[in-house]
């Protein structure tokens, strides 16, 4: 792309970009201009939770080989127990893009903003139009936890107050593993839903058989992403102009990776892989998944953080109590974060290459190739800041009150227990 060219994309940066980082020349786009992009090229956009800053720039750097779009994410959850936090990634990323020549368009993606409950609407309602504010081009509000009927209708109220030319994403069913489906009636209902209210979703995250985390072979677990149950439900939202979001890829092999755009797949989450990759666990070739031996991850003298370090955090989490393949390990992000920033460049610089090697094969499984430059002359075509896409009203209001819901008559499910929103 010539200098001029990039020069009008700049200028046509959404406006919450161009207000609040006006001397960055970062790419930084709206969700919608990705997910039209995605499905034109028959592409799944890569969303990477940045539980630790390196993970964005290694992701960033294959991004500027690939020519690929991507999607940098933080779930509200990981916002807690990370260094990573709403306020400050926005500022990391446009540093990174900087340091590597910027050209690469990205989003800032606020993943899983989990409302259980009219307090978390209400909560809501302030912080993320703040973050908006700070430079995020795109939102998943995650109300999947409660009944059908208040999951459309805290969604509904939660969306209302995204400006329409942010990217967004809803959900209906909780990742929760192998053999948990989200039925076709439940996304019907749920998008059709918002449809009647006005609220056009880009993409929609529901339950498939996938989880958030490392799956245990030891423990019989096993990856089971349900692609036929998929293909189902994204060709009954199809009318609304939604397609499907994959939450929880980490630990999927690359060759059904690559299977996912045929079913309507064109977003895919990948998270502890990234972390795991910080860690310096051993991990599985062909899915990186984390492999757990005795009871243990696997540390690699030779990945990721310096062993003594490794050890540390062992310990740490020992003291409060998680298993050592415990997913709770995420919460050694937090306390161990200025150390893992303060590395040698040794220790930096092969975080980076791993991170950036396996983001390359997978842009290359998403076939997402070229979909950079792609995102950027859709930009300059349109001529206009404001990504909110056309789209109209195909629903009826009535057909989607509290007696249509598809658990009206189970009393709906609990908002209470563990939590799976990242």
């Amino acid at each position: 792309m010539n200098a001029a060219s990039y020069e009008d994309f700049l200028s046509l940066r959404p406006l919450n970009v161009r207000l609040a980082m006006g001397g960055s020349t970062c790419a930084l786009v709206s969700g919608h201009d990705v997910a039209a992009v995605a499905r034109e090229r028959g592409a799944i956009a890569m969303a990477a939770n940045v539980r630790n800053p390196l993970s964005a720039l290694g992701v960033l750097m294959a991004a500027r080989e690939a020519d690929s779009f991507v999607m940098l994410e933080l779930a509200k959850s990981e916002a807690t127990y990370t260094g990573v936090t709403f306020d400050n990634l926005p500022a990391v990323a446009a540093a990174y893009s900087k340091q590597i020549g910027d050209h690469v368009p990205f989003v800032l993606h606020m993943d899983h903003y989990a409302i259980k409950s009219p307090e978390d609407r209400d909560e809501a309602l302030g912080t993320i139009p703040r973050a908006i504010r700070n430079g995020w081009t795109s939102v998943a509000v995650d109300a999947s936890h409660n009944p059908d009927y208040e999951n459309l209708i805290f969604t509904r109220d939660v969306a209302m107050h995204i400006p329409g030319y942010v990217g967004l994403e809803v959900e209906v069913g909780e990742i929760k593993g192998a053999g948990v489906l989200t039925t076709v009636e439940e996304a019907e209902y749920f998008v059709g839903g918002l449809n009647s209210w006005a609220i056009f979703p880009d993409f929609l995250a529901i339950s498939n058989g996938s989880k958030h985390g490392t799956y245990d072979s030891s423990l019989g677990e096993a990856e089971g992403i349900d692609l036929d149950r998929t293909g189902e439900v994204s060709a009954a939202i199809s009318k609304y102009g939604c397609v499907i979001a994959q939450h929880g890829i980490s630990g999927t092999p690359l060759d059904k990776v690559g299977r996912f755009g045929s079913y309507g797949i064109h977003k895919g989450n990948v998270g502890t892989l990234w972390q795991n990759i910080v860690f310096g666990l051993d991990l599985d070739p062909d899915s990186g998944n984390a492999f757990i031996e005795n009871g243990s991850y696997v540390k690699r003298p030779d990945r990721g953080v310096p062993t003594d370090l490794w050890n540390e955090m062992v310990a740490w989490a020992d003291s409060k109590g998680y298993p050592r393949s415990s997913g709770d390990y995420k919460k050694a992000n937090r306390p161990f974060h200025d150390r893992i920033m303060s590395l040698p460049d040794e220790y930096r610089n092969r975080i980076l290459d791993e991170t950036k090697s396996w983001a390359l094969r997978f842009f290359e499984a998403f076939h997402s190739l070229g979909t950079g430059s792609r995102v950027i002359d859709r930009v300059v075509e349109r001529g206009d800041y404001n990504a909110m896409p056309e789209s109209r009203i195909v629903s009826n209001r009535e057909d989607y009150g509290p007696e249509r819901a598809p658990d009206h008559t189970s009393g709906g499910v609990s908002g209470e227990g563990v939590d799976h929103s990242d």
